[in-house]
């Protein structure tokens, strides 16, 4: 496969993966803002996906829907849903005979429905959470379509492996920011509304009900967010994911990239594996969260370098 047709494909599903979890998260905040008002803050959010300078945050951070408006539709935010899905659909674009007609359609309508002028009426005046759904399930129609109707070959493994870079990176920096909040304190006394809210914007309250009977504790939200391998979210999970389709890709042509990258991918699993809530809480959650993001950027770099073509 050519290294501008993979490097496409990878940056695809690498921004529509950053698209879901983005949409997930003001879904699930908006619903908080409402149940809290005076305590409630969409710094947090910003914080992660926003480009905003302080003042402008102060500015904006006490309305969730001028919060929402910026980060589905801010032209000036890089990580807006709108430049999102049209960075996403340029890639698709470009090899456009290297993904299905069934993912392309799934892309093309979502573009437009981002840049329907009726969305932006439709955020400030009919309930956000009401749109916030529609835009999910766009989400989760492109990513059905692909798994449905994507070859099984090269180039779904480029869309997977940047997938689960994308999905193991947002989960760490969500985890980061909600217990920053906390000062990393896991004995601080805290609502459980605050960790079920967190729970929700990554689809993980289901689970932890039903594995965790002892109520929300911190310690038991850092070990299914980073260390449970039936959790589709977790960070453990995710890169047992990516090293599974990188190691798909494994060729004659390209032996040291290939080995660089999976001894990487492997150290990276083998660090989650080998760690339990308590001896990395000793050793400083901050770090070893920004280590795991750190490791995640060097594996990125070297994909980009022996397998797009630039460094």
């Amino acid at each position: 496969m050519l290294s501008r047709v993979a490097d496409s494909l990878y940056w695809m599903s690498r921004y529509m993966e950053r698209t879901d979890s983005i949409l997930r998260m003001l879904k699930i905040n908006y619903a908080s803002s409402q149940d809290t008002h005076e305590e409630f803050s969409w710094r947090p959010v910003l914080r992660i996906f926003g480009s905003l300078e302080q003042d402008r945050v102060k500015e904006i951070e006490g309305s969730g829907r001028k919060v929402i408006q910026y980060m589905v539709l801010g032209r000036e935010n890089p990580n807006s849903i709108f430049n999102m899905v049209t960075k996403a659909r340029e890639n698709a674009r470009g090899v456009q005979d290297n993904i299905t007609t069934e993912v392309w359609q799934s892309l093309n309508e979502f573009y437009h429905i981002v840049h329907d002028d009726r969305l932006s009426y439709q955020l400030q005046h009919e309930d956000p959470i009401t749109v916030l759904d529609a835009l999910i399930k766009e989400c989760m129609l492109y990513f059905g379509v692909s798994d449905i109707t994507m070859f099984r070959g090269e180039g779904l493994c480029f869309m997977n492996v940047g997938k689960y870079m994308e999905r193991a990176i947002q989960t760490a920096d969500i985890l980061d920011v909600k217990l920053s909040n906390l000062a990393y304190d896991l004995d601080k006394p805290t609502d459980t509304t605050y960790w079920k809210y967190l729970l929700m914007s990554i689809s993980g309250y289901s689970l932890y009900l039903k594995r965790y009977r002892s109520g929300f504790e911190a310690r038991n939200i850092i070990d299914q967010v980073l260390f449970n391998v039936d959790f589709p979210r977790s960070v453990l999970y995710s890169l047992n994911q990516l090293q599974r389709y990188f190691q798909r890709l494994q060729s004659d042509q390209n032996t040291e990239g290939f080995n660089k990258v999976d001894f990487m991918i492997g150290k990276l699993r083998s660090k989650l594996q080998y760690s339990d809530v308590q001896s990395i809480s000793q050793a400083g959650l901050h770090s070893y969260l920004a280590s795991i993001n750190a490791e995640i950027s060097g594996i990125g770099s070297n994909l980009n370098r022996y397998y797009f073509a630039y460094s």
